[in-house]
């Protein structure tokens, strides 16, 4: 979809554990930077679309989280929609947002992605994921990730899954050694791909963890799933992230006089494809591509999916910036770290800013706006004038159940 929604305020909270906040007060805090950033009062927007993903399972919040969290800032009467569509539920709200806006249904709309995650049970956690899969056919797809670790000899990945861990490393860690033997990726490229995210990380004050590790530190933790160590998984996390969408015509009342545009947001889920046919993130992103006016070759930066260390890397092969099989190539040669030719996760990425996944959607478009605008600080991308996300969630057959590519520029 192209459009003309032009970004006018971003907010976003630390990520991390925040046992002692609820939903309310967590997507309170990022709403209200992001009507401070915009320079406007809640009483000016005319709708919200509220992404969260898993408040019935962790929290007990069902069918009204949006305007419970709303009502709690004294933001009342305006329409608010409640969009849950996995780890892409808050990237899911921005298309929606935007899409009313282009369409000139909306003038000022705000998008808002809330989680929270941590529970004193974290079955309640893991559970939040493994409902993201056809809850009728789990024990199937449970069996075929256990056969699969099995007949890889992978003693740490054939047991556990969704008990112990989110089971989504598991679905990665098979994609991981699916591509080691298919193209000789090691397992040292993807701990480049967790050490430079460390690096990022640690310049980002909202960031979950910000301590840096060298690829031997991270090789050095413990296997949660093989080849994935813990520093090559995202954690769990509770957070939010915001943005307030205005039409060209409201930004001209309001003055912005350079502003980020979202040029194109493409959201597909994935089907019953041929083994040769491309799947949803090659899909969302040429059509996002198309239709935005861009290419790889015009980024300024990416904020990916990095759910796992190989996530990313494969990220690299379905955005276009390199052939399949030629990921652990770009990490070799640097290419994807801050002061490399296209930075990737200058946040930080899922692995080290966190993971709340109803917030990560809205998260990346926070950092690419700030990114377009100049004020990343320590970690700003010089001369960043186009920006991609990419976020996915759930899984159904060989696919994500949901994918979601954006394209940003001033």
């Amino acid at each position: 979809m192209k459009t003309n929604a032009i970004v006018a305020g971003v907010g976003m909270t630390t990520f991390g554990k925040h046992l002692d906040e609820g939903l309310k007060a967590i997507g309170g805090q990022a709403v209200r930077a992001a009507l401070a950033d915009a320079g406007i009062t809640g009483a000016e927007l005319d709708a919200a679309y509220v992404g969260n993903a898993a408040a019935g399972l962790v929290t007990g919040q069902e069918s009204i989280r949006g305007q419970v969290i709303l009502r709690g800032i004294g933001l009342g009467k305006l329409p608010v929609i409640n969009v849950e569509n996995a780890c892409a539920s808050a990237s899911t709200a921005v298309h929606q947002a935007a899409a009313m806006v282009t369409a000139g249904l909306y003038d000022c709309v705000l998008a808002l992605g809330v989680e929270k995650l941590y529970h004193q049970d974290k079955r309640k956690s893991f559970a939040a994921f493994s409902g993201a899969v056809d809850v009728e056919m789990i024990r199937e797809f449970m069996a075929g990730l256990d056969r699969r670790a099995r007949e890889a000899g992978a003693g740490a990945a054939s047991s556990g899954a969704g008990e112990k861990r989110s089971m989504f490393m598991d679905v990665y860690a098979a994609a991981a050694r699916n591509h080691m033997e298919r193209y000789g990726t090691t397992v040292e490229q993807f701990a480049a791909i967790s050490a430079k995210n460390s690096r990022h990380g640690h310049l980002n004050p909202r960031a979950q963890f910000r301590d840096e590790l060298t690829v031997e530190e991270v090789l050095a933790e413990p296997m949660i799933a093989e080849p994935l160590t813990r520093p090559m998984c995202s954690p769990i996390g509770d957070g939010a992230a915001a943005v307030v969408l205005v039409s060209p015509a409201r930004a001209a009342r309001m003055g912005i006089t350079d502003p980020v545009r979202i040029r194109s947001v493409v959201l597909h889920s994935g089907w019953d494809r041929g083994p040769d046919e491309e799947d949803a993130a090659r899909l969302c992103a040429r059509e996002a591509y198309e239709e935005a006016g861009v290419g790889p070759e015009d980024l300024s930066l990416i904020e990916c999916h990095d759910a796992t260390a190989p996530a990313e890397l494969l990220a690299y092969e379905a955005l276009g910036l390199c052939p399949a099989g030629e990921g652990g190539r770009l990490v070799d040669e640097g290419v994807t770290t801050i002061g490399g030719r296209l930075p990737v996760n200058t946040s930080g990425g899922l692995l080290r800013k966190g993971h709340p996944v109803g917030a990560t959607g809205i998260a990346q478009i926070v950092e690419l706006t700030e990114q377009i605008q100049g004020r990343s600080g320590a970690r700003q991308v010089e001369g960043a004038r186009v920006g991609l996300a990419h976020n996915g969630g759930g899984a159904i057959g060989s696919d994500a159940a949901a994918m979601c590519v954006t394209v940003l520029s001033n």
